[in-house]
């Protein structure tokens, strides 16, 4: 998820990019973040895939597509996932992804993804924590089943100290927990993360993130 700058900005006349993360405003969500590059888990797991042929892979969360198009343009079939329509359609409205022959599309919340094919990756960037505390158990096993041997996972977890931890429906993690929900896999990265970040009336969010790629054994 995209972050404000620390230094307040008395001109601007938008909420940062958190705020819409908080109330779930996935369409002003997805107008913040608007022309960003694909996520850096992401790259970094495509960079460990670099001696293989780009096969199968799953985008869950994937908003308006910055992860998507990135699969694309590196040769991946993608089947992308959103709980918002919106999303989905402002993925399709990027220039030549309407059509695409490698691309499927599906809106579907967490909470009803149901069975998922099996791919060599899973990449799921700032979307994993917005599925709600009681189903996420059985979501997080679809994920993994759905990572074949060797494959991969990318993207990010919230920890126990975010300051999204005390809203209900937010699944966090500490640390420990976050590591041992990839039992079965070698953790490639994990880059813990932890600071403040301002918003431009100077309110300040506390932000707890686990940065992970991981790789499945067998």
């Amino acid at each position: 998820m995209s972050e404000p700058s620390n230094t307040p900005d008395p001109s601007q006349d938008t909420p940062p990019t958190f705020i819409y993360g908080a109330t779930r405003d996935w369409p002003g969500y997805f107008e913040s973040v608007a022309g960003k590059p694909a996520r850096e888990t992401l790259l970094d797991a495509l960079d460990r895939f670099a001696d293989e042929k780009p096969t199968d892979a799953i985008d869950l969360g994937c908003g308006e597509g910055r992860d998507t198009q990135e699969l694309l343009e590196r040769g991946w079939n993608v089947l992308a996932i959103d709980g918002s329509q919106v999303g989905v359609d402002k993925l399709l409205a990027r220039p030549g992804l309407q059509g695409h022959p490698n691309l499927t599309t599906r809106v579907s919340v967490f909470e009803e993804l149901g069975n998922l094919p099996t791919v060599r990756l899973l990449n799921a960037s700032f979307s994993i924590p917005f599925c709600t505390p009681e189903h996420f158990d059985a979501f997080w096993n679809t994920i993994t089943d759905a990572i074949e041997p060797g494959g991969r996972f990318s993207g990010q977890l919230f920890g126990d100290r975010d300051s999204w931890a005390s809203i209900p429906d937010r699944s966090h993690q500490t640390i420990d927990e976050a590591k041992a929900l990839f039992e079965g896999f070698e953790l490639e990265m994990f880059d813990e993360e932890e600071r403040d970040k301002q918003d431009y009336q100077g309110i300040v969010k506390r932000w707890h993130v686990f940065h992970i790629v991981a790789r499945k054994h067998g």
